[in-house]
C-alpha cells in the first residue's frame, strides 16, 4: 500500500502491518511550527488511532529553545504540565525515505488544547471558508540558505564565518545546480516521496541560497506540505553534513528569506472565483474584497506571519521585502501581489510572510483576513505602480516594526479575535511578548562594538 493511499484508521493499520513495522513516528506542530514527536510502538499506535493519545502539553508552554513561558494561562507550573489529548490524522501518512520504510503520522491537539493548536486554527478558518462556499487553494514558496556546516560546527564557530554551499551572487545559476546536482536531486526525490513535491527549484541571489516552490494543494494539505518541507529538508541536509536555515535574515549583508503564499479561492466545483475578465486587472469583486481584507488586517495579524524577533530585520526597504500593507498587479515590491491571467491562474501572492513563519498560522492569517474582507466588502487602496518603497501610505497601512508591537496589534484586534478565538489570540500574543522579552535580556555584538569603549 502506498502511504498516500492511507485515508482511514483501518488503512493505517494495514500499511503498518504490511511493512512489518514495530514502531512508527508521530508528531504535532507547536506554535512556532516546530515538529515535536516520538517513536510510538505498534500496538500503542493502533490504540491511538481510535482513542488518541496523551502528549505532554509543555510543547504548547515553551518556546523554540525549550524555555518555559511565564505569562500564559493554558499551561505552566500552575497546572503541573499535564498531558494534552492528540488525535492522529491517518491521511497525513508519509514514508521517511532514509529509514527503511519508516512511516510518520501527524497529529492535532483536541480538547482544551484545540483552541490554541496551530493546525486547528487553520482548520477552523477553512471551515469558515467552506461555510461561505469557498475552498482555499494555496502554494508556499520558500527561500533557504544552505551551509557546509553541522550542528556542532556552527556552535563551535558561534555562528560566525559559516561556509555557505556556494559563494557570492549567482541567481538562477545552471552551473551551481549542476555542480551540486547530488544535493538537488536528493532534495527533489525526498519531497516527491514525502508528497510535498517541488514544482520549481533554483539558485537565488546570495551565497548558498535556494528557492523552492511547493506544489499547491487545498486547505490543510497545503500547510502540511510546507511544514513537513521545512522539517525534513533540514534533516536531509544534516544527513549530508550540511545545514539549512529558514531564518528570516541570518546576515545583514544578504537579502532575507521569504515564505510567500499563493492563494486563490475556488467554488465547490473547483472553479476559480477570483477571475472576471470584464473587471480591471481581471479581478472579480470577490478578489478585490479579499485583497482589501488582507490589506486592512495585515498590521493586526502580522505577528502570525512575522513571528520572531528576527522577522523584523527582513522588513526593510530595498531587500525584496515589503514595509507597508501595499498591493499591486504583478508588482514584487508590494506586500500583496495580484497575479492575473485565467480563471485557473488568478490569485494573490502574500509576500510579507517570511520563511520563519509557522505555515499553519501564516495561511490562517492570510486566508482569514481575506475572508473578513469578503464579508465586510473591504475596498483596497489603488494598486501601487512602480516602486512601492517610494510611495507614501496612510498610517493604517504601516505595519509594526517590532514583534512586541505586532503582538499588541493582535491582542487589540477584534477581527482577529472573531477569526481565531480569544484563547488563541491571548495565548499566541503572550508567547510573542515572551520572545521579545527573551531577546531584551541579551547584549548583542553590535552594542558591544558601538558602546563598550566610546560611550
Amino acid at each position: 500500500m502506498d502511504p498516500r493511499e492511507v485515508k482511514t484508521a483501518a488503512d493505517a493499520r494495514t500499511i503498518v502491518k504490511e511493512r512489518g513495522l514495530d514502531h512508527v513516528k508521530v508528531g504535532v506542530f507547536d506554535v512556532d511550527g516546530i515538529l515535536r514527536g516520538k517513536y510510538m510502538g505498534r500496538e500503542k499506535f493502533f490504540s491511538a488511532l481510535d482513542g488518541g493519545f496523551g502528549f505532554c502539553d509543555v510543547v504548547l508552554g515553551w518556546d523554540s529553545y525549550d524555555q518555559l513561558y511565564d505569562n500564559v494561562t493554558y499551561t505552566g507550573w500552575h497546572t503541573g504540565y499535564p498531558d494534552a489529548h492528540v488525535r492522529i490524522l491517518p491521511d497525513s501518512c508519509r514514508e521517511i525515505p532514509w529509514e527503511d520504510g519508516m512511516l510518520v503520522f501527524l497529529g492535532e491537539f483536541t480538547g482544551n488544547a484545540e483552541a490554541i493548536c496551530p493546525r486547528g486554527i487553520l482548520r477552523r478558518v477553512l471551515e469558515k471558508a467552506r461555510g461561505m462556499g469557498f475552498q482555499c487553494y494555496a502554494g508556499f514558496e520558500y527561500e533557504l540558505f544552505v551551509f557546509d556546516e553541522t550542528p556542532h560546527s556552527v556552535r563551535e564557530k558561534r555562528y560566525r564565518d559559516m561556509r555557505p554551499l556556494a559563494p557570492g551572487f549567482f541567481g538562477y545559476s545552471m552551473i551551481r545546480n549542476s555542480a551540486d546536482s547530488d544535493l538537488y536531486q536528493a532534495l527533489l526525490d525526498t519531497c516527491r516521496i514525502m508528497d510535498m513535491p517541488i514544482e520549481g527549484l533554483h539558485e537565488e541571489t546570495g551565497p548558498g541560497v535556494l528557492e523552492a516552490a511547493i506544489d499547491a494543494d487545498y486547505g490543510t494539505a497545503a500547510a502540511d506540505k510546507a511544514a513537513l518541507f521545512k522539517t525534513f529538508t533540514k534533516v536531509l541536509a544534516q544527513k549530508h553534513e550540511k545545514m539549512i536555515t529558514f531564518m528570516a535574515k541570518w546576515s545583514p549583508d544578504w537579502p532575507g528569506q521569504s515564505g510567500h503564499i499563493h492563494i486563490s479561492l475556488k467554488d465547490d466545483d473547483g472553479n476559480g472565483v477570483f477571475h472576471d475578465p470584464a473587471k480591471p486587472h481581471g479581478m472579480s469583486d470577490l478578489q478585490r474584497h479579499f485583497v482589501g481584507g488582507q490589506q486592512t488586517l495585515m498590521a493586526e495579524t502580522l505577528a502570525m506571519v512575522a513571528s520572531t524577533v528576527n522577522s523584523y530585520t527582513r522588513l526593510i526597504p530595498g531587500f525584496w521585502a515589503p514595509t507597508e500593507a501595499s498591493w499591486g498587479v504583478d508588482n514584487r515590491t508590494c506586500a500583496l501581489r495580484v497575479i492575473g491571467g485565467s480563471e485557473k491562474a488568478q490569485r494573490v501572492e502574500y509576500r510579507i510572510a517570511a520563511a520563519d513563519a509557522n505555515p499553519y498560522l501564516a495561511l490562517a492569517a492570510a486566508l482569514g483576513s481575506g475572508l473578513w474582507g469578503i464579508e465586510t466588502k473591504a475596498e483596497p487602496t489603488a494598486p501601487v505602480k512602480g516602486n512601492a518603497y517610494d510611495q507614501k501610505y496612510p498610517k493604517r497601512l504601516k505595519v509594526p516594526a517590532t514583534l512586541w508591537d505586532a503582538a499588541q496589534g493582535l491582542k487589540a484586534s477584534k477581527p482577529a479575535r472573531a477569526l481565531f478565538g480569544d484563547a488563541f489570540v491571548d495565548h499566541f500574543a503572550a508567547t510573542r511578548e515572551w520572545e521579545e522579552r527573551e531577546f531584551r535580556k541579551h547584549i548583542t555584538d553590535w552594542e558591544m562594538e558601538r558602546y563598550f569603549e566610546i560611550i
